[in-house]
């Protein structure tokens, strides 16, 4: 499934909801643009939030604690996100016009928040040496199991290069996974296939991944393409690293060098 999505008066872009709007990724995932000096409380009973900063420059302030983020905009590889469990009261503060995504969940876990700078965000790059350099891409991860298994999700960020693939070979997993696209430039673009249909991808549209459908994505020549990437473990099962399944007619990829 994939959405064109758009913010409302309040600057405020509803990406799922986990009960009505594709409830079936189990998460609730927003975008919010900040003036310059505007501030934004989040908070919640029930579910661990991460606030991700996608541009722009703000302040976070919580349980008497602060830190601060700036980058320019996604493609700028300075990730800042602050995880925090059920009952934590977040504000965030624009310093400059800004963007911030936010994830949640249900986790009745209690934790100590988390923040995570580009120095603590694990980077790796992928597929340069693979099908002629065809999928190369670049990975960032903020949280998942193996440094968080406190938490219900994960979060990281692509930098997809352009003209190449990522989410590469075609492969599935049963825990759901939400993308949310950037582009380096307002006009570009690229296709995301979820199982048998595909969807033309463009910026600020949002790519939801049903258990255990095949995924993959690619962009145009000349567009490089980011997406915040974002998975919700299923109780019992959550999502590794080694959980990606790969149909038998494609594993031969694996090995093509």
């Amino acid at each position: 499934m994939f959405e064109k999505l758009s913010f409302d008066e309040n600057g405020l872009k509803t990406v799922a909801l986990r009960d009505s709007f594709h409830q079936e990724m189990l998460m609730n995932v927003f975008v919010k643009r900040l003036k310059a000096g505007e501030s934004y409380t989040v908070v919640s009973d029930t579910d661990e939030t991460a606030i991700l900063l996608l541009g722009g420059e703000v302040e976070f302030s919580w349980g008497g604690q602060t830190a601060s983020g700036k980058r320019a905009d996604p493609f700028e590889r300075k990730p800042y996100c602050l995880h925090v469990c059920k009952g934590t009261k977040v504000c965030v503060t624009a310093k400059a016009e800004s963007e911030i995504l936010i994830q949640q969940t249900d986790n009745e876990k209690t934790f100590e928040p988390v923040f995570y700078t580009p120095e603590t965000c694990l980077y790796q790059e992928f597929g340069k040496g693979q099908w002629g350099g065809a999928g190369h891409r670049i990975v960032s991860t903020m949280f998942d199991y193996d440094n968080a298994p406190y938490s219900n999700m994960v979060m990281g960020e692509v930098f997809n290069q352009p003209g190449k693939w990522s989410s590469y070979p075609p492969h599935h997993h049963p825990q759901p996974e939400v993308y949310y696209y950037r582009f380096d430039k307002p006009q570009g673009f690229g296709a995301a296939f979820v199982g048998e249909d595909v969807y033309k991808s463009v910026d600020g549209s949002a790519s939801y991944i049903e258990p255990d459908k095949n995924h993959q994505q690619v962009t145009a020549p000349g567009y490089e393409m980011y997406y915040v990437w974002m998975v919700r473990h299923l109780d019992g099962d959550p999502w590794f690293k080694t959980t990606r399944f790969y149909e038998d007619c494609h594993k031969w990829l694996l090995d093509e060098q």
